[in-house]
């Protein structure tokens, strides 16, 4: 307590001392005071009260306490009061019991008397009951068994009562009602009959199937009263409960399976369009059947069955079984997307379980898959398989047939531009366009996974395209004369390269959500343009292979002297070009390119090869004034096939070689040369020795100063021109070769 104070005492000073820190503040001493004293009172009235109600709640629990006690008291009181009584009753209860024996022999009596006409005429209710279930007069006779079964029932109940012991008199009983256990299997065979054909009773006679209804209810609600006196006296007729709701949505389930297994009337062997025709099949009586449901036999149950519901129900998990059967089957491709298609499109369409007739009784969106996404994925996955195998095959054989065309004597047929084409691409793009149709039915991922599939083929088909592309050149090379049609068919190949690349951006603008390019389609543009240009090479080395004897006559005595090998040089490539029109875009304008190039190239490499050297200023000039003229000849064929196109640049190489070889004064030569290395600086100095070698006049001394002036003069190439003179090379002389050619001069 002292201590108590003294945290008091010590908190006060702290407080006052916090109040009083400057000198002003001692004049509000006194206010401070009366501000504390308020406080203080305030507490103290809070403390009181407090402590006050605290008091008054002890005191009311003191009361009730003492309430409780005198409660207890009067309790046990009247607790003996009640035992003694019960004891001196004992007696009395055990005095009683032979009247309790009579009431109960009196109820049994009365219950004998009660039933006693239906007891001595059961053998004939028996034959009535039963001559009307034979009539189908189901309701009457109903109410016969279950006067029968309540006769017996009251027997046997009374028998219980008075000795539950007694088998004997039991089964007297029993084997005297024998028969009704007997009718009422028989009404129940009969209703459940009614009930497997309840999709044509309801049409033909509803009374039929209500009855029957109604007949269940009958005894569910007698087997409810059964079980109800089973609580309260252990006692139970035999065959009951009957359960006969429980067995009728069993029959109806069953019923509704049935329907569903029987639709299938033919198989595989007999019909390759068995599944579809079994799913469409499926559909119709499904469709049918719950329309029925709504429209007629939803009237002949009670609301609280929700009849529509439990059907649509029924026949949904009967489909289901059912189609997960058909997936266990070995079903072929076309099989898996009929079955696929249906399940994931058709079933819950309008066409279906979601027709406007049915979906405004339930939510098709409510209904659990038909399949499981495992074995959606395993289907899919297996028709993936077959498909990547039989496309393979297919592919495969259709190149082979397009390959029995390349021997054909006759050319290949042309396309509405008159382009040569073969029916290749459109073969492989149908087959394509058929099995993204197919799988476009699935679902949309699936089509595009097609569709991948189908570009990887592709790429694979096109590079076994090109090896028979090349194999086709190499045997048409170990005998030229066959095929006959040999470069109209090879147009037609590389046309073919441009049809697949239209094709395949059309597929990809019908089946792909995406625009971006794949590696497969950067696979494929490289294999089409390779084939093609491997294609338009291939041509060119034809129309080469023809020209090689005339342009072994370039630049040789033969051609000084007035040869027509470059008349016929172009008389041939023009010949060949007619053909080669039949080009499609942009390869008939790398043709024209590259023949052209090559023809040049091969004129620069006439010369290179130092096959003549003029003997005087007349032979230059000569020979200038014809390569000049020839060049013309080369410009004029080359503008003509390039459809107007400047194409001089190449030919003008030949006229800037003629010039060099033109000039008179020698001295001027360096000029010329330096002329010719600005318009093409990739030109080397070997082929500056070699235009001075053919040229024939130019000295030791005046080669070696122009070559060293060049050299310190050195242009760059930029490579912003073609290069004309880069793969030109100029052979080389041996030393052997030279001395046998300085020998033949002695010798002369």
């Amino acid at each position: 307590m002292e201590e108590t104070n003294r945290e008091a005492v010590a908190t006060a000073v702290q407080r006052v001392a916090g109040m009083l820190q400057r000198s002003d503040q001692l004049d509000k001493v006194e206010q401070y005071r009366r501000r504390e004293a308020r406080k203080k009172a305030s507490v103290e009235a809070r403390l009181k009260a407090a402590i006050q109600s605290q008091l008054d709640g002890v005191r009311t629990g003191l009361t009730q306490l003492h309430n409780a006690l005198v409660d207890v008291k009067d309790i046990q009181s009247s607790l003996a009061d009640v035992s003694k009584d019960w004891r001196q009753s004992i007696n009395t209860i055990e005095n009683l019991k032979d009247v309790k024996d009579a009431v109960v022999q009196h109820s049994q009596l009365a219950s004998a008397v009660e039933n006693l006409k239906n007891i001595f005429s059961v053998p004939e209710i028996v034959n009535e009951t039963q001559l009307l279930i034979e009539q189908a007069e189901l309701l009457q006779a109903h109410r016969k068994l279950m006067d029968l079964e309540c006769s017996r029932d009251d027997l046997m109940y009374e028998q219980y009562r008075m000795d539950s012991k007694n088998t004997s008199d039991m089964n007297l009983i029993r084997i005297y009602f024998e028969d009704v256990q007997a009718l009422s299997d028989e009404l129940a065979k009969q209703l459940w009959m009614v009930l497997q054909r309840s999709m044509v009773t309801v049409r033909r006679d509803p009374t039929m199937l209500v009855s029957v209804v109604r007949i269940i209810e009958r005894e569910e609600k007698i087997d409810r009263r059964m079980l109800d006196r089973k609580k309260q006296t252990g006692f139970i007729p035999p065959g009951r409960p009957k359960q006969w709701k429980d067995k009728m949505f069993k029959v109806l389930e069953g019923t509704v399976s049935t329907r569903i297994e029987g639709t299938q009337s033919v198989t595989r062997e007999v019909d390759k369009m068995w599944l579809v025709r079994l799913l469409e099949i499926t559909r119709k009586y499904v469709l049918d059947d719950l329309i029925v449901v709504k429209n007629l036999m939803v009237q002949c149950f009670p609301p609280h069955y929700n009849t529509f519901r439990r059907f649509f129900c029924l026949y949904h998990n009967a489909v289901s079984a059912r189609v997960k059967e058909l997936t266990s089957e070995d079903l072929e491709a076309n099989e898996i997307v009929s079955l696929l298609t249906w399940v994931l499109n058709t079933y819950k369409s309008t066409e279906m379980m979601g027709h406007p007739e049915l979906c405004a009784e339930c939510d098709v969106n409510e209904l659990e898959p038909l399949l499981p996404q495992d074995v959606v994925d395993e289907l899919l996955s297996k028709y993936v398989q077959t498909f990547t195998s039989n496309i393979t095959g297919w592919l495969r054989k259709a190149l082979e047939t397009d390959k029995k065309d390349w021997q054909k004597d006759t050319e290949p047929e042309a396309d509405q531009d008159g382009y040569y084409q073969t029916t290749l691409p459109a073969i492989v793009f149908q087959m394509f366009e058929q099995n993204l149709q197919v799988a476009a039915q699935i679902d949309e991922s699936f089509k595009e996974q097609v569709l991948r599939l189908c570009l990887k083929q592709m790429n694979s088909f096109l590079i076994r395209y090109k090896e028979e592309a090349v194999a086709y050149k190499e045997e048409h090379l170990r005998d030229r004369q066959l095929p006959q049609c040999y470069v109209q068919y090879m147009i037609a190949i590389i046309n073919n390269c441009q049809t697949f690349k239209e094709s395949i951006n059309s597929l990809k603008r019908k089946y792909s959500q995406s625009s971006e390019p794949t590696m497969s389609d950067a696979a494929i543009e490289k294999t089409l343009n390779e084939v093609a240009k491997e294609g338009c090479q291939f041509l060119l080395d034809e129309v080469f292979l023809d020209l090689e004897h005339h342009l072994n006559e370039l630049l040789t005595r033969k051609w000084l002297t007035g040869s027509h090998a470059v008349d016929t040089i172009c008389v041939t490539v023009e010949d060949y070009f007619n053909d080669f029109n039949k080009i499609k875009k942009p390869f008939n304008q790398e043709m024209t390119s590259e023949a052209h190039r090559r023809v040049v190239m091969e004129y620069i490499k006439a010369v290179m090869q130092k096959r003549i050297t003029f003997k005087n200023a007349d032979e230059r000039r000569e020979g200038a004034d014809r390569m000049i003229k020839e060049a013309d000849q080369f410009k004029f064929l080359f503008r003509k096939l390039a459809g107007g196109e400047d194409t001089d640049r190449l030919c003008d190489a030949i006229a800037a070689i003629a010039e060099v070889f033109k000039l008179t004064d020698p001295t001027l030569l360096y000029l010329e040369v330096t002329t010719l290395v600005s318009k093409y600086p990739d030109i080397r100095e070997e082929h500056i020795l070699a235009l001075l070698a053919v040229r024939g006049d130019a000295s030791r001394e005046m080669r070696q100063m122009i070559i060293e002036t060049l050299s310190q003069n050195k242009m760059s190439y930029t490579g912003v021109t073609q290069p004309i003179f880069k793969d030109i090379t100029v052979p080389t002389i041996s030393m052997t070769s030279v001395t046998s050619m300085a020998t033949a001069k002695l010798l002369k």
